[in-house]
């Protein structure tokens, strides 16, 4: 059956206006200022007047956990919060048990959606030191890209970027894009055995920033840069939180045209070194949360495009292994439900416009990874869409928290705007907190070369 959606305040490639939206058999058929059907027609009508009709987000870093990890996640629970949150599309990481270093298991992850997910999906081929040639065979029309996101490279060690030999072997060969996770782990160690010595297991967690430091993230960045300009191969760097590393990067060279590109994550966003007295583990991420000026620095470099997109790094943990002592607490927090009321709450805060963040959550990912026919509320494209109250005040709380594992570093905030639809595919999956799993998202497909 076809929907409309009548008088919606459309926010779309850097404009904002009213509209009328006809959706029919999973795609936006018409964009126009007043749409009229004829009464043989059947089709559903939604009032979206007061309403913000947004793209639905997409998300190119989660960790939903399936298989191997479902006491934390899976991939229905964590679509299920995703789809609360306005994000219509992810692409999940490798790190799930067994690790996705085979094609066969890649396709098996894919299976596990198909049948569960409620937002359209992708899933990372990982990488490692063993399975080179393995990696290397990955479609790139059906697969977002190879990363090293949450793998151990080798033994108990595990970011490509402190490789450059094995970097080299992968740049020169790979057609694909390839996301990294970039800190020098050697910087880590060093710091990690010094604040041992004087605190023992019990390192305050204010001083996560300290171990994992602006120079680890700084020295592995530079290192993987080199790198990937020689070859021109297509990088693109996982959370960058530090404004040292933001500065590395160029906004002289227009988004389709770039070799290498970065983002940022909703809570380098928000968070503070500050914030540890009162989070503590809650917060405590890898890379890790740093100081204000750094906070305030990710967001002018979004601003000015040297950033070019805002992921989650979605990475739920029971509350349990979020307790204990330095090293007993994971690092890693749950996300994709509050990113977009998060990114909001910065628009109220006139720190940054609808308009941006459309781009940087929606069409900036979409030309990224080569997304086909997503992104961007066009005529043709997939009906992947959100609908917000920009002034519709609600409190984070454990009653409403969806994630699986139940906690969020959010809770207690009090946001301004609300998610109230959430279409994919055209569907209408969420509405105002009650969810139709009839229907099942999509795999991504791309373009192949990018």
């Amino acid at each position: 059956m076809k929907t409309i959606i009548r008088n919606a305040t459309v926010v779309n490639e850097g404009k904002t206006f009213n509209a009328d939206l006809l959706l029919s058999k999973g795609k936006i058929e018409k964009i126009s200022s007043c749409i009229n059907l004829s009464r043989a027609e059947a089709y559903t009508e939604i009032n979206a007047e007061g309403l913000h009709l947004m793209p639905g987000v997409i998300d190119d870093q989660v960790h939903f956990r399936e298989p191997g990890l479902t006491y934390k996640a899976t991939i229905l629970s964590e679509s299920s919060a995703a789809v609360a949150g306005g994000i219509t599309s992810y692409m999940d990481m490798p790190n799930t048990l067994p690790n996705t270093l085979t094609q066969a298991l890649l396709e098996d992850k894919y299976s596990i959606a198909a049948k569960s997910s409620l937002a359209n999906y992708s899933f990372f081929m990982g990488i490692n030191k063993d399975n080179l040639e393995e990696a290397l065979k990955t479609d790139t029309q059906t697969v977002c890209g190879l990363t090293d996101d949450g793998l151990y490279f080798n033994n108990d060690e595990g970011i490509l970027a402190n490789y450059p030999d094995f970097l080299e072997k992968l740049f020169s060969r790979s057609e694909t894009l390839i996301a990294l996770h970039s800190e020098n782990e050697f910087i880590i160690k060093n710091n990690t055995d010094k604040y041992r010595s004087i605190f023992k297991d019990d390192i305050p967690f204010e001083f996560h920033p300290i171990i994992r430091s602006e120079q680890a993230c700084l020295t592995a960045t530079q290192g993987v840069l080199e790198i990937a300009k020689k070859h021109n191969n297509r990088l693109h760097l996982f959370h960058i939180s530090t404004l040292a590393e933001a500065n590395l990067l160029t906004n002289k060279i227009p988004l389709p045209k770039k070799r290498i590109t970065a983002e940022a994550c909703i809570h380098h966003l928000w968070f503070t070194d500050e914030d540890y007295e009162n989070l503590g583990a809650k917060i405590k991420w890898n890379p890790s949360v740093k100081t204000k000026k750094d906070k305030d620095g990710l967001l002018a470099a979004l601003l000015e495009n040297r950033l070019d997109i805002i992921a989650t790094d979605h990475a739920p943990h029971t509350l349990e292994e979020k307790c204990g002592n330095y090293f007993k607490a994971l690092s890693g927090g749950p996300l994709v439900q509050h990113a977009l009321p998060a990114m909001l709450e910065l628009y109220h805060q006139n720190k940054i416009s609808l308009e941006k963040i459309v781009e940087k959550m929606c069409h900036n990912v979409a030309e990224i990874y080569r997304i086909k026919e997503r992104g961007y509320v066009r005529e043709g494209y997939f009906a992947d869409l959100t609908l917000v109250n920009l002034n519709s005040n609600w409190k984070v709380s454990p009653k409403n928290i969806l994630y699986q594992c139940k906690w969020s570093p959010f809770e207690n905030q009090i946001f301004k705007s609300k998610i109230l639809k959430t279409f994919v595919n055209g569907e209408l999956v969420y509405n105002n907190g009650v969810f139709n799993d009839s229907k099942k998202g999509k795999r991504l497909s791309f373009s192949k070369t990018r």
